[in-house]
């Protein structure tokens, strides 16, 4: 079988895709709790889970005040900057960087929490995780969204409507975020934890919308030399920046350095952080495959303070849609159909739907791997070993296209993946 282009798109300005991947970051920790059923975000800035479509060799992917800072944080700041501003820096430079910088002025504790962005399963877990914390006395909750959008939610949760939600809302349309449960989410959060306070680190995804309107309020009251006018127009940089040439390295090392100033900001208290899934494995690099994560960079900085759990697991643990049969090889196998995953402009996909062969692994362990792979995180469902799967691509034209794929239990970079195989 010839080798594949890879239709490798990151982000556009319009669609914000950026492939990060909301999907079952550490996976292979939840394989053993939960066998895979014979089946069946960001926040604001993650679209849609945009899938990879072929994969190829050595292919790894993955949206108030502050107080006066002290010179170790100031230290730090300034050197993960320079990495996310430098280009020769951003993918040789980071990791040394990381590796000698540790003190901060921050000593409470962090636990972060990796989503599937926009999903139900999910936010109905997170709500339950955060209302545990907060009755804890935890207050601040760290979230894949802009410093202002952020600072909206937070003026929003003193509100008695909302009028402020709903035009971030609308802002979000387009994102994985742009969902009633989302929605709820949020409505829930106030009305169970009304004195949430939401820190935003990541790049100024709609800075042409909400950040926009938000320097605009700012400046209609005369506050443009404050803090809070200063961190919006750097946020609106940053997106900028980003959906204007910058890739996926510029993001990541930028909401590394926004977390710790967000952290040096809530004099040592304990915060949760709730992000893509690709954001918060303590020892996962980021979706280039070069640099560490951000909660493996924010692990070297915070050394025993940080903990990370993955969620996105639950938004895979999913019945099967239908039942078909498939033959292969002049074998009939039953068939469980996972259903569709959307591919409208990918260079003239449509869509790709998912099959698991029921018993065709020992009659086909020993068919040939093309060099082609698929991480399991593509799959919309919790994937098991030793299976075999059966992908179908369908382009514009209506023509099809089908690859197998099988499941050793193979690992690339840190990734369990599945192997294209050579039916014929």
């Amino acid at each position: 079988m010839p080798k594949r282009n890879l239709m490798n798109l990151r982000k556009t300005p319009n669609n914000r895709f950026d492939l990060s991947n909301p999907l079952a970051r550490s996976l292979q920790e939840q394989q053993c709790k939960l066998r895979a059923k014979p089946y069946g975000h960001g926040f604001a800035g993650q679209a849609n889970v945009r899938p990879t479509l072929l994969t190829q060799r050595n292919f790894v992917i993955g949206d108030t005040g502050m107080r006066a800072s002290g010179m170790a944080t100031m230290f730090i700041l300034g050197m993960i900057l320079c990495a996310c501003t430098t280009r020769s820096n951003k993918e040789s430079g980071l990791l040394k960087i990381n590796e000698s910088v540790r003190e901060v002025n921050y000593k409470g504790k962090i636990s972060l929490y990796g989503e599937t962005h926009g999903a139900k399963k999910i936010l109905d877990k997170e709500i339950e995780i955060w209302n545990d914390y907060y009755q804890k006395g935890n207050r601040h909750l760290f979230v894949e969204l802009p410093y202002y959008t952020a600072e909206y939610l937070n003026a929003w949760m003193k509100e008695d409507n909302d009028k402020i939600l709903d035009e971030i809302y609308a802002d979000w349309q387009g994102t994985a975020s742009y969902n009633p449960d989302t929605y709820a989410f949020y409505k829930i959060i106030k009305a169970k934890c009304p004195d949430t306070v939401f820190h935003g680190t990541d790049v100024g995804h709609q800075y042409n919308t909400t950040g926009k309107r938000f320097l605009l309020e700012l400046e209609e009251r005369h506050l443009t030399k404050t803090k809070e006018y200063k961190l919006a127009q750097e946020a609106i940089e940053q997106g900028e920046k980003y959906y204007n040439g910058e890739n996926s390295i510029y993001r990541e090392n930028t909401m590394v350095a926004n977390f710790i100033r967000e952290a040096e900001r809530i004099n040592n208290e304990n915060i949760v952080g709730i992000y893509g899934s690709a954001h918060t494995g303590l020892n996962s690099l980021d979706n280039s495959g070069k640099i560490p994560c951000m909660a493996n960079q924010l692990n070297k900085v915070y050394a025993n303070s940080i903990q990370s759990t993955d969620l996105s697991f639950l938004a895979k643990d999913i019945e099967p849609v239908r039942v078909d049969k498939i033959i292969v090889n002049n074998k009939e196998y039953v068939a469980y159909y996972y259903g569709k995953q959307d591919l409208n402009g990918y260079k003239g996909y449509i869509y790709r739907e998912f099959w698991i062969l029921d018993g065709a692994y020992d009659d086909l362990k020993n068919k040939e791997k093309t060099g082609d792979y698929l991480p399991y995180y593509n799959y919309p469902m919790i994937v098991d070993i030793k299976q075999i799967y059966v992908i179908d691509y369908t382009k514009k034209d209506q023509t099809k296209h089908r690859m197998y794929y099988r499941t050793d239990g193979e690992m690339r970079d840190g990734e369990l993946i599945s192997n294209n195989i050579d039916i014929d």
